[in-house]
């Protein structure tokens, strides 16, 4: 069920974008404010508080990409990048930056909305009582705090590469296909690129691993999916 008044920020330079985003949103109950630049965006970001972030990738004054880097150095909220370039180049670098989510332009207005109440379901707090600190090797995750580490040391994970994590490692040495992850961890089944699922899985291994390019947790199962060993 939608919380009735959660406030989503949408930063675009393009005003019939902003508008059909603005319709679609209220309509389900959001709340909706809007800047039509980086350097607006930004400031609105870290003063409205809002509870996900609409971020276009090319915009005045300061793109998509500087703005999502500097609102990562403050705060944890969701953000998915709007941006009429496909390159897997932009989508890496956006996921690295700390994005949670990326959409192509053109997009479903079905589709767009299917990912914010994806994005937004991820961020409310666990269940009273609902995890804790549980060990996996050398590796702990703490859903409580969602807080992950590694031989003691606080990995600095994204929202999106601890959902990951915490999935995988709860249900150690089941293999999941990249789609099935996309519905389980995403929230949504066919509107995703698989690719997702590779960079982020490349990005948590870059921080989790010794050598990524032979990790010990994040395991492949040619030709199926991925699974964790705790092992």
């Amino acid at each position: 069920m939608i919380r009735v008044g959660r406030k989503i920020l949408v930063v675009d330079d393009e005003k019939n974008i902003t508008d059909i985003l603005k319709f679609n949103l209220e309509k389900d109950g959001y709340e909706v404010i809007i800047a039509y630049d980086g350097k607006k965006g930004l400031e609105m970001a870290l003063s409205e508080n809002p509870e996900l972030i609409l971020l276009d990738i090319m915009m005045p004054y300061m793109d998509g990409f500087q703005v999502c880097k500097k609102v990562r150095e403050k705060t944890q909220t969701p953000i998915i990048m709007l941006t009429a370039r496909a390159e897997e180049i932009d989508k890496v670098l956006g996921f690295e930056l700390g994005a949670d989510d990326y959409v192509v332009k053109p997009f479903g207005v079905r589709e767009l909305m299917a990912r914010v109440k994806a994005n937004l379901r991820r961020t409310e707090p666990p269940e009273a009582g609902a995890g804790g600190p549980v060990a996996y090797g050398e590796i702990t995750i703490d859903m409580n705090k969602y807080q992950v580490c590694r031989r003691d040391e606080v990995i600095d994970l994204t929202r999106r590469e601890f959902e990951l994590l915490r999935f995988l490692a709860t249900q150690q040495t089941m293999v999941f296909s990249r789609e099935t992850l996309l519905e389980k961890v995403w929230g949504y089944e066919y509107y995703g690129d698989v690719r997702t699922v590779d960079v982020t899985i490349r990005r948590l291994r870059s921080k989790i691993e010794d050598n990524p390019d032979k990790p010990r947790f994040i395991l492949t199962k040619r030709g199926v999916g991925y699974y964790f060993s705790g092992e």
